[in-house]
This record gives structure tokens, C-alpha cells and sequence, in this order.
């Protein structure tokens, strides 16, 4: 009775029946079922809670900053990420910045800035998108501006709609009241 259920069963990995054994697939392996993570990952960089760098900062990679950095941070194609440890004085630069930690100075992102919960940025923010989590402390002026306009293209228009609002104003005749 043994015999019988060994019979049936594959001894060294090995498939039971003739018709298995005819298959011409190969058994996939665990690494080949798997693709490769690195391909997939972003290289970030940390810095940790006892770095402290004062000078500028300028970096091709996502960077997570647990520690203090005093000057100017730039990461113009990348997200930085300023860990609940990190305390930032510096002018900052970058496609993204997530806030979790501190941060003095003007904050400028090209696609976002998100202060999240127990974050605080004392500064100015320009970026298209803002979000400020509840729990979360700003102080500043934000300058949601549209991708593709320049700074000074934006203030230059605005003060010259100023200039022809003030110019038109000045050109009505004014009634006199007696």
C-alpha cells in the first residue's frame, strides 16, 4: 500500500507522469519569476541626523535629509524629501519638496511643495502646486505660479497692467465736488 502512493508522487522534482515529463516549458526559477527592483528604485540619498553641511548643496538624485544643512540646496530635475529630524536654513531649489521637518528659507519646486503633518516652513514658496497639511506651520507669502512663466515675466506683466489700470484711471475726468 505504500508503494503504490510513492509511485505517484515526484521523488527528486522530478514530474510523476510521462506526459510532464514530454514538456518542453521551462519551470520558471524564483529570480526569473521576480523582476529586477533595481531597475525599478530612484537613487535617494540620505543624509542622516548627525550630518551637519554648511556651503551648497547641489545633487542628480532624490535626497531625504534627516540632519542640518545651512546655505543653498539644489536638486532642479529631483525631490528632496526634509525628514521630521532635519533642520534647514537655506534657499531651496528642486522639482519637489516634501516638508516634514524644518525648514528657513524661500522654498522654490517646480512641480510641488507639500508641508505635511509636523513640517514647518518660515519663508516664501513658489511652486504651480501647494499643499499644507493640517498640524502643519507656514509662514510666508506662496506664488502659485503657471508652468512656463518666468518670475519676472509674471511681475513685469503684472506691473505693467498696474501701470495702464493707474494710466486709464488718471486719463478719466474726475467730477468735482462742490
Amino acid at each position: 500500500m505504500w508503494k503504490r502512493d510513492e509511485a505517484v508522487r515526484p521523488t527528486s522534482g522530478q514530474p510523476a507522469t510521462p506526459a510532464a515529463a514530454a514538456s518542453t516549458q521551462p519551470v520558471p526559477t524564483p529570480a526569473a519569476v521576480q523582476p529586477d527592483v533595481r531597475r525599478i528604485e530612484r537613487d535617494i540619498v540620505n543624509i542622516g541626523k548627525s550630518v551637519v553641511i554648511k556651503g551648497e548643496l547641489n545633487g542628480s538624485e532624490d535626497l531625504t535629509i534627516e540632519g542640518h544643512v545651512e546655505g543653498r540646496i539644489e536638486l532642479k530635475d529631483h525631490v528632496l524629501t526634509i525628514g521630521p529630524n532635519g533642520k534647514i536654513k537655506a534657499q531651496v531649489f528642486a522639482k519637489a519638496v516634501i516638508v516634514l521637518g524644518e525648514v528657513n528659507g524661500n522654498v522654490t519646486a517646480s512641480e510641488k511643495v507639500d508641508i505635511r503633518d509636523g513640517g514647518s516652513v518660515d519663508g516664501d514658496i513658489i511652486s504651480p502646486r501647494v499643499a499644507i497639511a493640517e498640524g502643519a506651520h507656514f509662514r510666508g507669502s506662496v506664488d502659485m505660479q503657471r508652468k512656463g512663466a518666468q518670475p519676472g515675466q509674471q511681475k513685469a506683466a503684472s506691473s505693467s497692467q498696474a501701470e495702464k489700470a493707474q494710466a486709464s484711471a488718471s486719463a478719466q475726468p474726475q467730477a468735482a465736488a462742490h
